[in-house]
């Protein structure tokens, strides 16, 4: 595992388009099928990832919380599941389905989607405003495994809560920090 901050996409890109299967309908699902009527969270996630593993609680939390009020979910695993078999479609069906995800958790066997949005790392999240430009791009907040802070959810809550708001998002964003995206040789 290489600790591996995140590029963060210039605020104001356009969310590049994807269409990928879901793990566990075993449908296709494209950024416009996903997209929600205020923001569109992106996550580009993975199974045994640490800082992802303890931030999971805290998705399952936000894909409850958010979907009523316009914010639409999805995740992305574009690690290489031939090396990181965990990270297998199958053990992202199981996972999802276990820890009860609300939101298509897809996967990028090719890594052209993580390409395309310049991820780096697992947990690498990205929110969109209502015309899918990058209104956020960073951590969730600031807590990581063994640093004794809970798990809340705050930066990317706050980022969320003013797109509801109507406001602009505070361009001070910290980057997330994580396990490099397993890229293919």
């Amino acid at each position: 595992m290489a600790l591996t901050p995140s590029n963060m996409m210039p605020l104001g890109t356009p969310a590049p388009d994807f269409c990928l299967p879901d793990t566990v309908s075993g449908k296709e699902v494209c950024l416009s099928e996903v997209r929600g009527e205020v923001a569109t969270v992106v996550m580009f996630i993975c199974n045994h990832c640490p800082f992802v593993k303890h931030i999971q609680g805290e998705l399952v939390r936000l894909g409850q919380e958010y979907p009523a009020q316009g914010v639409s979910l999805v995740a992305i695993s574009s690690n290489d599941a031939d090396q990181y078999p965990e990270d297998s479609p199958e053990n992202m069906k199981a996972l999802a389905l276990s820890l009860g995800y609300t939101f298509p958790y897809l996967y990028d066997e090719s890594q052209q989607v993580a390409r395309l949005y310049d991820a780096a790392c697992t947990p690498d999240i990205f929110v969109f405003d209502k015309a899918l430009e990058c209104a956020y791009r960073g951590q969730l907040d600031g807590s990581r495994p063994g640093n004794g802070m809970p798990v809340t959810g705050e930066d990317l809550r706050s980022a969320l809560d003013a797109l509801l708001a109507g406001q602009t998002v505070d361009p001070a964003q910290q980057a997330s920090v994580g396990c490099n995206i397993k890229w293919k040789a």
